[in-house]
């Protein structure tokens, strides 16, 4: 017997299947389900993203199916796809991408000569399924403009935040002037977005030792209600594709104008931190400052001094610095060890893009340092006293928050544990030194990536929220941004919280209400960047390997499918997948107490070893195609 429909309405969002059917992602917390299945017809005039009222029907296991939906917002401004016919520049339709949309809408306004087949962008209507043409994607990546216009990218910038970047003119009066210490920068050899530098007082008598983070002052280019705040609220992070990177502000100011470049002098704003020789950070004093980078270092070469005494590219008068640096991020460093947590990172995919073609031409995976160690110890620290500085005088902020896990979670987690034959004792609840030393057991061992899957999607993704809470994996009482202020809107806005306060103004803070909706629209913000990053590399990694058709590699399960498994190459960190019809006879069962797909002959289970071939690839869903080979 068929439940009865839920009659009342429910409000969601629309997100589309490749395969044309869908779902709306509902918001109500009371809600039977956190998304119900809407069939393909139903979807035809609704765009990926679109808020829509609802009425839910329940279809048996749990499982609900969403039917008369009614449009309430459209928030997206942009669509993109293929033409599909066209008849001298007028009765177009434009087939969407399946991201975006399932069918093909009317196309108003497109030029004489449109060709069908041609990859078009277009603005959709608010209220209705119609499209206006904006322009034809020509000489540039049809890919990489599917994944901008699909995960909302702007690209474009406001004309009168454009003219603004062109008039900016920093102030360097009353400010703390801290140009003659050695001060370095440690960022990538690519990175153009320099916004930390780091110096160090000398030692005091008790081993205490004071670190100066010096942020660069975003503020004092980009003021709030200006045209160029307006634009970096709407964009609320800088988006790191491959082949390309959008920033949040335009390049005359993020690459320029406000980067903490060698020799220039910079407004900024500076945290001494005092750590004590048990790693503690006893005090954190901020300040308005004015700096002056000695030496712009990459992570390769402070590695290769710190670990192997190299300093031919490390000036003479930065060295101490350097070593300083080090001994304070180690005390900070014992001191996490000691209260737990972890940093799980997933396996960071270094994808090498020929500048002049735009052609990929290697991947490897880029290797963490002990350079890299010093500075997030470093950052992290400085992130967590200035959460302190803004609670402790009862300042309003946005932080970075992250739950503990759930008891069935940790469950869950156990189970998967003491499959691989790591015993966890976690008692229904996992504390973060409990985390920690969970970490150890499996970090060196084989099944680490598959492991580090499934802990991934156990901790859930950080959000930023007004109301501070304690940051999980950090292990942090209280944790937000504070140290990018060039890359991430949370971070210039707790520099005006700061600066307002440094000032004097005591009234001069945004609401409760106010920060919950920017925290909303940043979260969402970068969630879109994240799923683009994500799309592109793995869009041009498909294409890199469509020229090795045919290799053989060493690889792991991490994960295990109804449609079968998903294998990481050793070494690269890439991912494909080994459908099931190409595991040979079934059929194939996923069986979730033993993380295995099993058929009555063979079984597969998360985190055995296996070998690989290319199959094949499909650049526009960014997939590799793999079969298994004996392994030799």
């Amino acid at each position: 017997m068929t439940a009865k429909p839920r009659r009342e309405r429910l409000r969601g969002r629309i997100v589309f299947h490749v395969r044309g059917f869908g779902f709306v992602d509902l918001e109500a917390e009371d809600a039977p389900v956190e998304s119900a299945f809407v069939a393909p017809p139903d979807l035809n005039p609704f765009l990926a993203g679109d808020v829509v009222d609802t009425t839910l029907e329940a279809s048996g296991e749990g499982r609900y199916r969403a039917y008369d939906l009614t449009l309430v917002e459209r928030p997206r401004e942009e669509v993109i796809g293929t033409v599909e016919r066209c008849s001298g520049g007028t009765a177009c339709e434009l087939r969407l991408d399946p991201r975006i949309g399932n069918t093909a809408w009317p196309l108003a306004g497109a030029p004489k000569g449109l060709r069908t087949g041609s990859t078009v962008v277009a603005e959709p209507g608010r209220d209705a399924a119609r499209l206006r043409y904006r322009r034809t994607v020509a000489g540039e990546d049809a890919g990489r403009a599917a994944v901008l216009v699909v995960h909302r990218i702007r690209t474009e910038l406001d004309a009168g935040a454009r003219a603004e970047a062109e008039q900016v003119r920093l102030r360097m009066k009353g400010r703390r002037d801290l140009r003659r210490m050695a001060t370095v920068t440690i960022d990538a050899a690519v990175s153009k977005d320099l916004d930390d530098a780091l110096a160090v007082l000398p030692v005091q008598p008790d081993g205490a030792i004071r670190v100066l983070v010096s942020i660069a002052d975003v503020d004092a280019a980009v003021p709030a209600g200006s045209k160029l705040d307006a634009e970096a609220r709407r964009r609320g992070t800088s988006v790191y594709l491959p082949d390309l990177v959008v920033p949040m502000l335009p390049p005359q100011l993020s690459e320029d104008a406000l980067s903490l470049r060698a020799g220039a002098d910079r407004p900024a704003l500076t945290v001494e931190l005092r750590i004590d020789r048990e790693g503690e950070v006893t005090a954190a004093d901020l300040s308005l400052s004015l700096i002056r980078s000695t030496a712009r270092l990459t992570y390769d070469d402070v590695a290769a001094f710190l670990d192997r005494g190299q300093a031919d590219r490390i000036p003479e008068e930065v060295r101490d610095t350097l070593r300083w640096l080090r001994t304070a991020a180690s005390r900070l460093s014992a001191v996490r060890a000691a209260r737990g947590g972890v940093t799980i990172e997933p396996d960071e995919v270094s994808l090498i893009v020929d500048p002049a073609t735009g052609e990929p031409t290697s991947v490897d995976v880029r290797e963490l340092t002990s350079a890299h160690l010093v500075v997030e110890r470093l950052m992290v620290a400085t992130n967590e006293a200035v959460a302190r500085w803004l609670i402790d005088r009862g300042l309003p902020g946005i932080y970075r928050v992250q739950d503990e896990p759930e008891p069935e979670q940790v469950e869950r987690l156990a189970e998967f544990a003491a499959n691989f034959g790591f015993m966890t004792a976690f008692g229904g609840q996992l504390s973060t030194r409990g985390l920690a030393a969970f970490e150890e057991q499996f970090r060196s061992s084989t099944v680490a990536p598959s492991i580090r899957n499934v802990m991934r999607w156990l901790l859930g993704r950080a959000r930023y929220q007004a109301v501070p809470a304690p940051h999980y994996a950090l292990a942090a009482p209280a944790y937000l941004h504070f140290t990018s202020p060039i890359r991430r809107y949370p971070d210039l806005l707790v520099h005006r919280i700061v600066k307002a306060h440094l000032r004097g103004e005591r009234e001069a803070h945004p609401d409760a209400a106010e920060l919950e909706t920017l925290a909303a629209g940043v979260n969402d913000a970068a969630r879109r960047a994240q799923k683009a990053e994500t799309d592109r590399l793995r869009m041009l990694i498909a294409r890199l390997f469509a020229a090795r058709v045919g290799e053989e590699h060493p690889a792991h399960i991490i994960a295990v499918k109804p449609f079968g498994l998903v294998v990481q190459l050793d070494g690269l960190g890439i991912t494909g997948t080994v459908a099931t019809e190409a595991l040979g006879p079934g059929p194939w069962e996923l069986d979730k107490a033993t993380y295995s797909l099993v058929s009555k002959r063979r079984s597969y289970m998360v985190g055995e070893a296996v070998r690989v071939r290319v199959a094949s690839t499909d650049e526009v869903l960014g997939r590799l195609e793999l079969e298994l080979r004996p392994s030799r």
